[in-house]
């Protein structure tokens, strides 16, 4: 037996273990490590369970082509020529345009997803680049863009020394924390009422994180605006406002406020207007505050509003950039810039239905569209990089369908899964157990400054490529290189323009060398672990790979800082208060408050064993509360004569799911669990356990129009009864989408 000291890869909460594994290679015990300074031996189940997730039989291990509705196994070699034909055939035939990239949530817990993910794009030379960020989190960047110029600023709550915590949206007990990578969420929550704190939570739903607070409220999905504006009427209005950051737009704020007064709010959201009031006298008398707001909103009508109202708040109570409310982390490496700065969007727009750029990214719920309209510029290629979107993305049945009417796909993704077996090709990266890792972009939102490496626990074995040679691969293939060119190369080529902006940076430890001589410095086995060490050389805090090395359970790096100046982008070195480019929502959002209320509106649900579509073929992590059913309120059931099961109805299609009365769910809300639906998948486990897809009800037409965000949450539905399983057509199995099943694998 052997310790290997390891970052669990799971979610965000970036929490520490100790892994026992034997001569064989094979996973034997996963603990908590007591000896990392900042998860302090705090493990969840996902996390106790990583030696089945990495060892699961039905991973795939090497490349896999489709002949039809066959699979088979086939060499790297090969595998990379057919890829080189597919993509160079479409290119050539249609131009770079008709090519698009999606890039799934896990690339951004991977080194070699953050790495490459650039060179990938730029080598592809198209505009029809797509991302899970515009199905979960593009409404808080881009809200954090147009207050602070910079939408890689995201301030996260001081958690450890806040004296009132608001919560809005999020499960962070469920979640561990989401752009808040703070392990052992509800122990924080925990140690901050001990020590004399209080936490409010609104939510639809009364989560586990609303079970740790002083108060639970009931808040309409899609309304968490309207509640938010109301409460900066109240502190306007009761001059409660003390902001200790310089900022622009007090006024026009104040203009903007008028109309959203807590009674004028109160029947749309769902909040008595004295509940509002409490909640903002509450907020402004506290020592110190933090608001957050995650998943719950972004995925909401009105996301980017939200989020911005979320840091007009903090701004307010002067809790932005101080301890104890919401600060910026200063990571271990060099910040590089992502996106514009001073910040800006719609550089570009999609071809049919013209949305705008973000962050150099479009809208996933277009890409559907992207495909199927014929025209100039209609996509007819697609390389998706650990993504499942017939489960992830809106109204995920239609894009499944589309994806199987492109002229090429090649997928990089260790299973054969509900949108890998719509592609040509399938390039499996090895284990999490056999690439190194280290947190790029969660590092840059933990609640306490803090960093950690892994190395590989496992070699690579015989033949087997690391997960960065694929992507580097790909990248020279899109670049017209040919398979058979050194991924070396580019990698050092990355590695290159790192050192040359290190040599001209003003007090950079490389000052004034020759690139080479820079180069001749670095440690590291792969072009992910030289990149990486120096990343780390020009940062803050003169660390190396080699440092971290040293330390393989963590370096705690102190607690939050005040730095605002040091991440604000805009124009003018102040907050913006009142963004113009917010005007025509905060315009619609006045509409809201008089339009009427749907009957029922639907909802996703955060389960803590689960985590997107790819935990479900992990025994010990499925059962129990880990199920896919539609929690519904008994006064909702009763009301409806519902049974064993419903039929959910929305205006993009049904589905019959089994009913799970709860009285923790708001009355006229039901809530479905995202990332199920695996009806006749080759993963076996999952396949017994299939459950629905809670996004053959979203509606693809319907996004945030400033981030162009999905928009997931408080989708109208109508709810009725059906037969349980037995009945014509019922039951979780047959109430599956049409063409969920797989062809078979060789």
């Amino acid at each position: 037996m052997r310790t290997a000291h390891r970052t669990c890869p799971i979610c965000d909460a970036v929490c520490g273990l100790r892994i026992e594994l034997g001569d064989d290679g094979r996973v034997h015990t996963v603990r908590g490590d007591a000896e990392d300074p900042f998860s302090r031996g705090y493990v969840c189940p996902k996390g106790a369970s990583l030696g089945r997730i990495d060892e699961d039989p039905d991973r795939l291990r090497t490349p896999m082509i489709r002949t039809g509705d066959q699979w088979r196994e086939a060499s790297w070699d090969e595998a990379f020529r057919v890829v080189e034909k597919g993509l160079t055939d479409v290119i050539d035939r249609h131009g770079r345009q008709a090519v698009a990239a999606y890039f799934g949530n896990p690339t951004f817990h991977t080194m070699a997803g953050i790495f490459y993910r650039g060179p990938l794009s730029q080598a592809l030379g198209t505009t029809n680049l797509y991302s899970a960020g515009t199905i979960d989190q593009m409404p808080k960047q881009v809200a954090c863009g147009l207050m602070f110029g910079n939408a890689m600023a995201i301030p996260v709550p001081d958690l450890d020394r806040t004296d009132h915590l608001l919560v809005i949206g999020a499960n962070p007990a469920e979640s561990h924390g989401s752009l808040c990578a703070a392990p052992d969420f509800p122990g924080r929550l925990r140690a901050l009422r001990g020590r004399g704190g209080r936490i409010v939570v609104v939510d639809p739903r009364r989560t586990r994180t609303a079970d740790l607070a002083d108060e639970h409220v009931f808040v309409r999905p899609g309304t968490d605006a309207l509640l938010l504006f109301a409460v900066v009427h109240t502190l306007l209005a009761e001059d409660l406002v003390t902001p200790r950051v310089g900022t622009e737009g007090l006024e026009r704020l104040r203009e903007h406020a008028v109309p959203f007064g807590p009674e004028a709010v109160a029947e749309a959201c769902g909040v008595p207007a004295e509940t509002i009031v409490r909640m903002a006298r509450e907020l402004a008398a506290a020592p110190t505050a933090a608001v957050y707001s995650r998943v719950g909103t972004c995925t909401a009508d009105f996301g980017t509003l939200t989020q911005y109202l979320v840091d007009v708040l903090n701004v307010l109570t002067g809790n932005l950039d101080r301890p104890g409310g919401v600060m910026f982390t200063r990571p271990a490496t060099v910040e590089v810039p992502w996106g514009p700065r001073p910040f800006t969007s719609g550089r570009w727009r999609s071809r049919v239905r013209q949305l705008p750029e973000s962050l150099g990214e479009l809208p996933v719920a277009t890409l559907a569209d992207e495909i199927e309209t014929p025209g100039e510029g209609q996509v007819r290629a697609l390389v998706s990089v650990a993504g499942n979107l017939a489960l992830s993305a809106p109204n995920g049945p239609r894009l499944a369908r589309s994806l199987r009417g492109l002229d090429f796909m090649v997928c990089v993704d260790p299973y054969l899964n509900e949108t890998t077996r719509c592609a040509d090709v399938i390039l499996p990266p090895p284990r999490m157990m056999q690439m190194p890792h280290y947190d790029l972009l969660l590092l840059t939102v933990t609640v306490r400054n803090y960093t950690r490496f892994s190395p590989p626990a496992l070699p690579l074995e015989p033949g087997q490529l690391s997960e960065a040679e694929i992507m580097a691969r790909l990248a020279l293939i899109a670049s017209g290189r040919g398979a058979d060119a050194d991924p070396r190369e580019l990698d050092e080529a990355i590695v290159g323009e790192l050192l040359e902006a290190g040599v001209r940076a003003p007090g950079s430890p490389f000052e004034g060398m020759e690139v080479a001589q820079a180069r001749a410095l670095l440690d590291g086995d792969s072009g992910p672990e030289l990149m990486l060490d120096a990343m780390l050389r020009l940062g803050p805090y003169g660390l190396s790979l080699a440092r971290l090395r040293e330390h393989p359970s963590g370096i705690d790096l102190g607690p939050l800082e005040p730095r605002l100046a040091e991440v604000l982008g805009t124009e003018s070195g102040l907050v913006r208060l009142a963004p113009p480019e917010l005007e025509e929502e905060v315009a619609r959002l006045r509409g809201r408050m008089a339009a009427p209320v749907p009957p029922m509106l639907l909802i996703g649900r955060r389960q803590l064993r689960s985590n997107n579509s790819w935990l479900h073929n992990v025994p010990a992590l499925v059962g129990g509360s880990n199920r896919c059913t539609l929690h519904i309120h008994p006064d909702d059931v009763a009301r409806l004569g519902l049974g064993s099961h419903a039929r959910v109805t929305s205006a993009t299609g049904d589905l019959v799911v089994p009913v799970e009365p709860n009285d923790r769910i708001m009355p006229g809300v039901v809530s479905l669990p995202h990332g199920w639906g695996h009806a006749g998948s080759p993963q076996r486990t999952a396949a017994r356990n299939p459950g629905v897809n809670a996004n053959a009800l979203t509606d693809d037409s319907v996004v945030d129009p400033v981030s162009g965000n999905a928009v997931f949450n408080g989708a109208p539905v109508t709810v009725t009864p059906a037969p349980g399983p037995g009945g014509t057509g019922s039951g979780s199995d047959a109430s599956a989408p049409r063409g969920t099943t797989f062809p078979s694998a060789a």
